[in-house]
């Protein structure tokens, strides 16, 4: 039953990942945090294990996200370079933050930041976009440095933040969704790479763990994200987003909320 579950919980965020083009971060983490709470997993490192299963999810949909992307010659590739300096080291950062946190402060953490994205989408909040500037190295070294910390501690790929600066400084959309879909593997190898690292000495952890990533969740979730986020993808042409992402904000505020409670 845990691998049909896992299976189908892929499947959901691939669909999601292609439809939003925010991953499936923000609902593996929620889903793997019920279910490990089900499980019996010490409410110390339920979290924990859930942030570094979904960082690790995020390798297998980066890779396929990035191929479709490069294919169209949508990536801005020195700008993903320059961003992945700052990016790696921030997600190392971020996941040596989580591992000083406890599972109850983490948790309302990342309700906090569903809650704020479930705002954000509703209302379909942007920042004012100009005409696109050149930017230099130490703006998006620096830039990333805060989206990889970020990213670790919530365990999504950054989409929902790197996107947005991107068309602040005058990237159009279509190159920023691309540009942030090539970002996401960096802070997904880097950031689940530390909580391998900083969870492997954690108590507690259940059998075919590393560190505080699980990988029957990990290798379930991997096989079918991959395959749904392209029909994600075809659906995103065919529905209406606005109405969509409305639907999606709600969920997300109802977990945001639950997390905080």
């Amino acid at each position: 039953m845990e691998w049909i579950t896992f299976l189908i919980l892929g499947s959901v965020a691939g669909v999601l990942s292609g439809l939003f083009g925010i991953g499936g971060g923000l609902v593996i983490v929620p889903i793997l945090v019920y279910m490990f709470t089900a499980q019996g997993i010490s409410p110390e490192i339920l979290t924990h294990l859930a942030v570094g299963t979904s960082l690790a999810t995020i390798v297998f949909t980066s890779i396929n996200s990035v191929m479709a992307h490069h294919k169209h010659g949508a990536v801005r590739w020195p700008a993903v370079a320059m961003l992945s300096v700052g990016i790696v080291g921030g997600s190392v950062l971020g996941g040596y933050t989580a591992s000083f946190l406890s599972g109850e402060v983490l948790q309302r953490v990342i309700g906090v930041f569903a809650i704020v994205i479930a705002v954000q989408m509703f209302f379909q909040l942007k920042p004012a976009s100009h005409e696109e500037k050149p930017v230099g190295r130490v703006f998006l070294g620096g830039s990333g440095i805060f989206i990889g910390w970020a990213s670790a501690i919530f365990g999504i790929g950054g989409g929902s933040l790197t996107v947005p600066l991107l068309s602040w400084r005058g990237f159009p959309m279509k190159i920023a969704v691309a540009t942030s879909a090539a970002c996401g593997l960096p802070i997904a190898l880097s950031g689940s790479a530390s909580f391998i690292w900083f969870g492997m000495q954690a108590e507690g952890l259940p059998e075919w763990s590393l560190g505080y990533v699980y990988l029957p969740a990990l290798i379930g979730i991997g096989a079918t994200s991959m395959l749904f986020a392209r029909f994600g993808a075809k659906l995103a042409h065919r529905l209406d987003q606005v109405l969509l992402k409305r639907l999606f904000s709600a969920l997300l505020l109802i977990v945001g909320i639950n997390f905080l409670v």
